[in-house]
């Protein structure tokens, strides 16, 4: 009685050689490994590298070595944990430029623009999704989640780095648009408190004034104004971490919708439409414009995002504003 062959054993897993291009050079081997070894616990990618089996042209090197074009990567091999997280559906969204260097977005309200904290995906994994021939597509900054408006993202590494020195040296110009509960005076108004970022007991990011924080700085001009209620824009000197939420309500003025740092009797309000108003049922806070230098033509450029008709809607059932500044 013939036997049956035993089953082909699995092939053994092999080292990988790869040869670093313009896209990737540039980066932190370690940021450059998380990315590409997806599935791979990050405890996992710092012990490769400590224990030198990860290779750069043949040499040791550790997890702060940047990589250069031309550079020959040994990739040890590694498995991947067994349960992969769930891929995110593509999408698109509103696009207000795109060139070769550069994808705008306009970001809607309530989407986060990548995982984590609870959040399966953002608008970085479904963009990555829907352009799966993307060579090279990461986030220039971040938004919050309740935040609409302008979102940008490099389609080149080269582009990321020239945006990011922008930012680091006040180039970029950002302007938000914003609705806050109480009575504002200054057609102009400068706020700088220091800003410390925490975490609470729950897990949940937060930012308070704190002294010894982070030095922070935003410009606000009255563009509209009713009893109770004032239409500003606010103009990032700073990019710290929900400054202007954080700067607006220490000061006075929550933002009408903030559900972290906002007037929450206000808010409960606001949920419901009534005889002198319509109703309001997110965060009155959206990036409207940013002006900035092309990584690639070096000229200037703005883009600008519409106010979304659910803010447009809620600033026309106030009526004629006691003032309008422009």
């Amino acid at each position: 009685m013939a036997t049956e062959p035993n089953p082909p054993s699995a092939p053994a897993l092999q080292a990988q050689f790869v040869t670093i291009g313009e896209e990737d050079a540039g980066q932190r081997i370690d940021n450059y490994l998380l990315r590409i070894c997806k599935g791979v616990p990050k405890s996992h990618i710092y012990r490769i590298l400590r224990s030198g089996e990860v290779r750069v042209n043949k040499g040791r090197i550790d997890q702060l070595y940047r990589l250069a074009e031309g550079d020959m990567v040994r990739i040890p091999p590694v498995r991947v944990a067994e349960k992969a997280a769930p891929s995110a559906p593509g999408a698109e969204f509103a696009i207000l430029f795109e060139d070769a260097h550069l994808l705008v977005i306009d970001k809607p309200c309530g989407t986060a623009v990548h995982g984590g904290s609870g959040i399966s995906y953002g608008v970085i994994e479904q963009l990555r999704a829907s352009r799966p021939d993307a060579k090279f597509l990461e986030l220039v900054y971040r938004l919050d989640r309740e935040t609409s408006g302008v979102l940008m993202l490099a389609k080149k590494r080269s582009a990321l780095t020239n945006l990011h020195e922008q930012m680091r040296d006040g180039v970029t110009d950002k302007r938000y648009l914003t609705m806050v509960g109480g009575e504002w005076k200054n057609a102009r108004q400068h706020i700088k408190l220091p800003l410390h970022k925490y975490t609470t007991a729950e897990g949940e990011r937060r930012v308070s004034v704190q002294a010894g924080g982070m030095e922070s700085h935003t410009v606000f001009s009255l563009l509209r104004k009713w009893p109770q209620f004032a239409l500003l824009e606010a103009e990032l000197k700073t990019g710290r971490t929900h400054q202007i939420r954080v700067h607006l309500a220490s000061s006075g003025f929550p933002i009408l919708g903030d559900d972290k740092y906002g007037d929450f009797a206000l808010n409960r309000v606001l949920l419901k439409a009534d005889g002198t108003r319509g109703a309001l049922k997110r965060m009155f806070l959206h990036a409207h414009q940013i002006t900035f230098i092309h990584p690639d033509s070096g000229k200037s450029i703005t883009i600008n995002a519409p106010l979304p008709p659910e803010c447009e809607r809620f600033l026309v059932s106030l009526g004629k504003p006691q003032q309008l500044v422009r």
